[in-house]
């Protein structure tokens, strides 16, 4: 077992991940290098995402919250209603917990980039892994533009569609349609009522709608619209917009909520295309040699959860730590210990939502009943353990053992695609 302290990281992936595993790594005294498959930045690209208030902690355990707060708007609760309006439940923090704070993919994506290249991080832009060669001293990753790059350890940043969980396990699962393609658009006055911080969704005839109307008059809404078929980004993105918002809207004419205003309200270039909904099974393998993964590539819950963005950070900031403090190997085995019980828990907690939201009409009403009843039952209280998850960055990690059969990587990737 190695005993030599890691110096050097290589990052895989230049989404909300990477930046911030890089910038943790760099505090802990790791010198990390971002290496993005795209050729240019994603400034202009995503929807709406929300920080849960442990997300919130988590940034700021490295210094990144007061660059991101300002850029949330407070969601205080959800609201559940049927297709008519009525209703069904009312879902919030436990008390005394912070509200999450609804931020835009585009503009937490600018922040962190921008940070991390102010902090003096290279994020390197072109650079599809192709492969990797792992030896005694390190791990060299191989690029499909003919370049290369060396370092101590290789940490998978890269998203469900991971190359790098590939490298480390051949046989690991990808991701799976979740039977909806997610659409979504701001609306800069839409002439309703403010929610007063809360995000309304409902179970509709013929789809799942949410809405949040702000103090300012504008709002935004998504839609989850049942897609028996499996469909490609590519697929869902060829239809232009144009075509999409009169069919979205079709999809809501039935419904007394407002999403058929809202929809009919957006401008066709504003709507964002997200495309297929997806759930990612349990990845077995997190870590192999020099080799780990971070963020959706080990673990992504369901876009319902609310938690994708926060357990990303997290992970990135636990991972840091443990290298920070341990040789590789051990390092790796101790964040995995720490962190999978976490995130496995939260996933188990919301992967039945996309079921519920892709159910035919009478399952719309059978789940609409169903979560009536849970929201009379369930209190705030039970719910505190997922926001609680303060992050010591200044306490020691201690060691846990290696996982077995865990030998060097050279492997060169099989597709860049799935």
């Amino acid at each position: 077992m190695s005993t030599t302290k890691t110096r050097t990281a290589l990052v895989i992936g230049g989404g909300i991940a990477g930046p911030v595993t890089a910038m943790a790594l760099q505090r802990a005294g790791i010198e990390a290098t971002v290496h993005e498959a795209h050729a240019g930045t994603a400034f202009d690209t995503g929807a709406g995402l929300s920080l849960a208030p442990n997300g919130m902690d988590a940034l700021q355990s490295v210094g990144l919250l007061d660059l991101v707060r300002p850029l949330g708007v407070p969601m205080t609760g959800i609201v559940m209603q049927d297709w008519a309006g009525k209703r069904l439940g009312e879902f919030g923090n436990p008390p005394g917990v912070a509200p999450m704070q609804l931020v835009w993919r585009t503009d937490l994506y600018r922040v962190l980039y921008q940070e991390a290249a102010r902090r003096g991080i290279r994020i390197e832009h072109g650079k599809r892994l192709t492969g990797v060669e792992e030896d005694a001293t390190g791990v060299t990753a191989h690029f499909a533009d003919g370049s290369s790059a060396r370092a101590d350890v290789l940490i998978g940043a890269d998203g469900i569609r991971s190359t790098v969980r590939e490298l480390i396990d051949p046989a690991a699962p990808g991701p799976q349609y979740a039977g909806l393609i997610s659409f979504g658009a701001r609306v800069p006055d839409c002439g309703l009522p403010s929610t007063a911080g809360k995000m309304n969704m409902s179970f509709g005839k013929r789809g799942f709608f949410g809405y949040q109307v702000f103090d300012d008059g504008s709002a935004l809404w998504f839609v989850n619209l049942p897609q028996p078929t499996p469909m490609t980004a590519a697929e869902v993105r060829a239809t232009p917009s144009t075509e999409w918002l009169p069919r979205l809207r079709a999809a809501f004419d039935a419904d007394r909520t407002p999403a058929a205003r809202l929809i009919g309200a957006s401008d066709p270039a504003a709507l964002m295309i997200v495309g297929p909904m997806e759930n990612m099974p349990r990845v077995p393998v997190w870590s192999r040699g020099r080799l780990v993964l971070t963020g959706d590539a080990a673990h992504a819950p369901s876009s319902s959860s609310g938690q994708g963005a926060s357990l990303a950070i997290e992970s990135a900031i636990q991972l840091a730590r443990c290298l920070r403090d341990l040789p590789h190997e051990e390092a790796f085995a101790a964040y995995e210990a720490e962190r999978r019980p976490r995130v496995e828990r939260v996933i188990r907690e919301t992967t039945r939502k996309n079921g519920a939201k892709a159910a035919g009409p009478v399952g719309r009403v059978v789940n609409a009943w169903a979560l009536r009843v849970f929201s009379r039952l369930v209190k705030p209280e039970k719910m505190a353990w997922m926001f609680d998850y303060p992050i010591d960055w200044a306490a020691p990690v201690t060691g846990a053992r290696p996982a077995p059969g865990a030998g060097p990587v050279t492997r060169s990737a099989p597709s860049p695609a799935r």
